[in-house]
């Protein structure tokens, strides 16, 4: 990480931006730009060292005096999967335009570097495996092809206008400050939600789709390097587990975890959209930000629920948070 500056953490109060807030701040000064839209602000609350900036990325005034002086910008703000479902417009003003403007405010004031944090929904289904960064891109819903935009501009203000900047496309993160509330909530956060109140995991389609997990530590840290690799900058990297599971096997594991293993799944018709199959190759990452997963799956899913038990969540107020078919708009 450059020394000249303090490093911008875009969308740095949410799930894998504060954990990435957490890391860059065990080496010096971090600002952050969160809207708290899907973000919280206790994500990042004694954290030493975090500046703190609420505003839109959206707010061209807010996003250039956040990344005025910022050494490098890691970009995570990102409306999700779900979201895209029932909000397709919003979620490409956010994911893609969003992303060009803070690529036009970068190439204004001289970033020194620009990490684009992508996912790994801009593939679509696996047509080949493992998924190396070669793979077809072919997006299922607005929020793949959204942060495939935000991609193709990013590499775009590499080769147009020489501006350092690199994409990285995480698989499936999980961990502490995960989401399962309403149409951020993911899937082994609302296991987790569901067998601590005594209710079956509810599956979407057959269960033998596979996705591939990677604890949010383990991502934060290759997210991390990407901004201090020398041989990163203008590069595409892949940073999954390169292990891939179904999520029925999913259910058994995280119910087993959480201290039920009678609770079977409850099977419910897919969800449009969904992919088929994620399991990705991240040789490139070892390669070119010396970046290897540490956590396995089982370790991960222990020490989440280490975490619940730390913080006394109240897993009643929890419940009332998740929403089921949580790409439907609400009310």
């Amino acid at each position: 990480m450059s020394t000249t500056g303090t490093p911008l953490v875009v969308g740095g109060a949410g799930f894998i931006g504060s954990a990435l807030v957490r890391h860059l701040a065990a080496q010096g000064p971090v600002r952050v730009l969160d809207d708290l839209s899907t973000g919280r602000a206790e994500n990042i609350d004694g954290v030493d060292g975090v500046e703190f900036v609420r505003g839109s990325l959206l707010d061209d005034d807010v996003a250039r005096a956040a990344m005025r002086g910022a050494s490098t910008v890691f970009h995570l703000a990102t409306l999700g999967v779900r979201h895209s479902i029932h909000d397709p417009v919003a979620n490409h003003e956010v994911n893609a335009t969003g992303t060009l403007r803070l690529l036009e405010i970068a190439r204004e004031l001289g970033t020194e570097r620009f990490v684009y944090v992508s996912t790994s929904e801009v593939y679509g289904t696996a047509e080949t495996v493992p998924m190396d960064e070669d793979h077809p891109t072919r997006p299922h819903t607005v929020y793949g092809g959204a942060k495939l935009a935000g991609e193709a501009y990013t590499r775009a203000y590499h080769t147009t206008y020489g501006l350092p900047t690199v994409v990285i496309r995480p698989f499936n993160a999980y961990g502490p400050r995960s989401h399962h509330e309403g149409d951020s909530g993911e899937v082994i956060p609302k296991f987790i939600v569901r067998a601590r109140n005594g209710l079956a995991p509810l599956i979407f389609g057959d269960g033998r789709q596979t996705r591939d997990f990677t604890y949010v530590d383990d991502s934060a840290r290759g997210i991390a390097a990407a901004g201090s690799a020398p041989e990163a900058v203008g590069r595409t990297i892949n940073v999954g587990s390169g292990r891939e599971i179904t999520v029925r096997e999913l259910a058994e594991l995280v119910t087993a975890a959480a201290g039920r293993p009678d609770l079977a799944p409850e099977y419910h018709p897919d969800r449009p959209g969904d992919v088929r199959r994620l399991f990705s190759d991240s040789a490139l990452a070892a390669d070119v930000l010396g970046w290897k997963p540490e956590v396995s799956l089982r370790e991960g899913i222990a020490r989440l629920l280490e975490w619940h038990d730390s913080q006394g969540t109240d897993w009643a107020a929890a419940l009332s948070e998740d929403v089921s078919y949580n790409w439907k708009p609400r009310g």
